[in-house]
Parts: structure tokens; sequence; C-alpha cells
């Protein structure tokens, strides 16, 4: 489950925090983006596992192909290359 809320409900409930960090390792796929994205779109996996190993397995590619991948996180949301390249430079992201 994400560490991150909906926004239903997203407000703080006895002295809770809203917001908790973020999802380094919820469960997320690997796809290339020029795979049409169709009805089996999401039958295209390349790779799966955790958003911080995959953040950290595309930007070890050649600059030069990283743009041809995107992260889709959970099923919630999907990460091209601008925001793969700002995970990856956030102080917090925890690398290997």
């Amino acid at each position: 489950m994400s560490d991150t809320p909906s926004t239903i409900g997203a407000g703080t409930e006895a002295g809770t925090p809203a917001h908790h960090g973020f999802g380094w390792e919820d469960f997320a796929e690997l796809h290339k983006c020029q795979d049409g994205g169709g009805l089996f779109h999401n039958l295209k996996t390349i790779r799966s596992g955790t958003v911080a190993e995959l953040v950290e397995f595309v930007m070890e590619m050649p600059e030069s192909k990283q743009d041809d991948y995107a992260i889709e996180k959970a099923g919630d949301h999907t990460f091209r290359i601008g925001e793969i390249r700002r995970l990856y430079r956030r102080a917090d992201f925890p690398r290997s």
C-alpha cells in the first residue's frame, strides 16, 4: 500500500501528519513508452520491483535510452523521464 494518502480524507486526524513520505517501496512496473498504450499495454511489462529500484535502474541506463521508458507505480501514477530524474535527485532517495 502507498505511503501517500489519496485526496479523499487527506487531512490530519488526531495529530497524524497527512503525508508520511514518498512510497519508495511501493510496487511498480517498467514499460517501454513506445509500446502503443493500447488495450494490452499493461501486459508489456519489462521489469517489476519497487519504485526506488526502477528509478535507479532507469538512471543507470545510457542517457540516450532513458527517455524510452516509463514507470507505472501501483496503478496510480506513471512517471516519465522528467519525473524519474527528479525522484532520483531527491534527498530522501534510497540509494543502494
